[in-house]
């Protein structure tokens, strides 16, 4: 039967019909996939143990709301100073002083505790890695980008990026950030250059006329969501990127251009008027440079940020790193854009307890692979390399580095599972499961290029759901995996069709547009949303954004939080001790936090603590 035949009703059963056991087709077996995994039991309405707080109702109110016994406090805001001597924040900053403050619209983010002189964890003192994805153009500026000129242009630039900065807590419980600290520094477009490693650092893709050795990158820009490693160093994703670029009306587009969605116009932001790297038709490579997974080092100040080619090139939203049973690093990718792929990274050396040089190598060589998703509930890894699944100069592929670079060109060549915008993918703390958020996809089933399937089983879907999949044998480096659909999110007071969701849904804890997944130490599931907020419609009922909790053995969601008007809720870390999360609320578009004072809404990162100390969701 073809997938755009099947109806809602036979693909949704197929898929949530897994929920007691994700069947990983008659080849393969179920055992062999599942290898002792608890997964989502099907009576998904059951109480569960791991939450101990109440699910809170909706809010339309320009505010954080928490639940009962939970209090939160600002930790930082866009244009608050972090570089020694930076300026405090006014709308009427200018480019210079942006380059010493935090930048616009938090994003992912991670959390690196310091130690005591005697070598031991400070659980007081810790240093945080912030991204900031992309600018408000209204909000920037004290015109709002209506007389734009260098300077403007430049205050924009360095609003992008990533912040490194200390953090301590007080006797109180309080986090607070050390504004003079040495560790702190701010990566951005204008930054010092970036070094480019791995097999396609220094090819022809790479060159260009202020860079001919094709090694070193300016900067870093629309860094989405995030990752880090069990060495200590922050994975920042490069994501759309394209938005950065243009050319005069008639410039030749090339197909490899337009795979990632560069166009000859003025662009998003239209920088290339003012700075000729940006201008497609006079650097052609310069967008290649961006797109790629960079690893920072917050520890050394002096190190420089390192862009891994071999991790492929697309517009990344996260990672999620995991050290497989033999000791290879394991990285799984979404593409954050509507009908692209899911992927993996499996590197080639093997990771070492302890040898931190060693270990900081491991992201430059290895095998990157795309997902295939069967509607029998099994699924393949593709391996993307030249000579490999038809990746050969007969049929386009010139070499490894045109696949590293032209990811998404290779993955949709060998038949990969188009998805509905994979976003933040998160392994599972101490099983193999890994999940990853499906946003919406408007053209499922509409577009013949966005087939119906399984996974995928909702033609215009505007609610998104969450697909979960587990390695053949719990072995990540497998080709070979199980999956079923986690929760498929919807409506229940308005539908009662396939948009009303799965069992898991109900009217006191529907939402849409999943982005932001993490897990904590201890296994729960936190959900961020970044979808409609207008409370109408058929997202009446759902009011503003905002973040749940998941049980991922009972497949029990409470809502936790609900942001302020017009914002997205991402990015999210933990303290050692669990007893303070930190969340990033991005884009309100009001008053929040004190737009009275500032003048604009701002961009921020939130502290938020239970009253009585104890860990957080416990």
């Amino acid at each position: 039967m073809e997938n755009q035949k099947l109806g809602f009703e036979q693909v949704l059963e197929k898929a949530l019909s897994r929920r007691s056991l994700i069947k990983a087709g008659t080849a393969v077996g179920a055992t062999g996939f599942l290898g002792g995994v608890s997964t989502l039991a099907s009576a998904v309405s059951q109480a569960t143990t791991m939450m101990g707080f109440k699910n809170i109702p909706i809010s339309t109110d320009d505010t954080v709301t928490l639940p009962e016994g939970y209090n939160y406090e600002v930790l930082v805001s866009w244009g608050d100073p972090i570089l020694k001597g930076a300026s405090k924040f006014s709308v009427n900053n200018n480019a210079e002083d942006q380059m010493g403050q935090f930048g616009d619209n938090t994003d992912g983010m991670s959390l690196f505790h310091l130690q005591t002189k005697d070598g031991a964890l400070d659980e007081k003192r810790a240093l945080m890695a912030v991204n900031s994805e992309y600018i408000n153009r209204k909000f920037m500026h004290a015109h709002k980008g209506e007389a734009m000129d260098a300077d403007a242009i430049h205050k924009e630039i360095y609003a992008h990026g990533v912040n490194i900065f200390e953090v301590k807590q007080n006797g109180k419980g309080k986090w607070s950030v050390v504004k003079n600290s040495d560790y702190n520094r701010r990566f951005h477009g204008h930054a010092a250059e970036f070094v480019m490693t791995g097999p396609a650092a220094g090819t022809d893709y790479m060159r260009t006329k202020a860079d001919p050795s094709g090694t070193q990158v300016k900067g870093t820009l629309n860094n989405c969501g995030n990752g880090e490693t069990p060495w200590g160093t922050y994975l920042t994703c490069e994501e759309n990127f394209h938005g950065y670029f243009g050319a005069p009306e008639g410039t030749e587009v090339t197909k490899e251009q337009k795979a990632y969605g560069i166009k000859a116009a003025v662009g998003r932001y239209g920088w290339w008027q003012e700075e000729e790297r940006f201008d497609f038709s006079k650097e052609p490579n310069e967008a290649h440079r961006f797109g790629w997974v960079v690893e920072i080092d917050p520890y050394d100040p002096e190190s420089k940020a390192m862009k891994r080619t071999a991790l492929g090139r697309i517009k990344h939203e996260n990672t999620a790193l995991t050290i497989n049973t033999d000791g290879r690093a394991i990285v799984y990718m979404g593409d954050d854009e509507r009908g692209e792929f899911i992927y993996k990274f499996v590197s080639d050396k093997k990771y070492i307890e302890g040898d931190r040089k060693h270990n900081m190598t491991l992201l430059e060589d290895g095998t990157l692979y795309v997902a295939k998703f069967h509607d029998d509930g099994s699924g393949d890894w593709i391996e993307l390399t030249h000579g490999k699944n038809g990746l050969t100069k007969e049929n386009g592929f010139e070499d490894q580095n045109y696949i590293l670079v032209f990811s998404r060109i290779a993955a949709r060549f060998v038949g990969a599972t188009t998805m509905d915008r994979p976003e933040w993918v998160a392994c599972h703390p101490s099983a193999p499961m890994v999940l990853c958020t499906l946003t919406n996809n408007k053209h499922r089933g509409v577009k013949d290029s966005h087939p119906l399937n399984a996974v995928n089983p909702r033609a215009k879907n505007n609610f998104g759901q969450i697909v979960r999949w587990t390695p053949e044998n719990r072995d990540h480096t497998s080709t070979k995996f199980g999956w079923d659909l986690y929760v498929v999110a919807g409506n229940p007071a308005l539908f009662d069709d396939e948009y009303a969701g799965s069992a898991n849904i109900n009217k006191d804890n529907m939402f849409n547009s999943p982005d932001g997944l993490a897990f904590d130490k201890d296994g729960r599931l936190w959900i961020q949303t970044d979808g409609n907020y207008k409370n109408e419609g058929e997202f009446e009922g759902m009011g503003n954004n905002q973040m749940l909790v998941g049980d991922p053995s009972t497949g029990h969601i409470r809502r936790f939080m609900t942001g302020p008007n017009g914002c997205e809720i991402t990015g999210i870390c933990f303290a050692e001790d669990q007893r303070t999360m930190f969340i990033g609320v991005q884009h309100p578009t009001k008053a929040w936090p004190n737009a009275e004072k500032d003048g604009v809404p701002r961009s921020s990162v939130i502290a938020i603590r239970r009253d009585d100390g104890g860990i957080i969701g416990a």
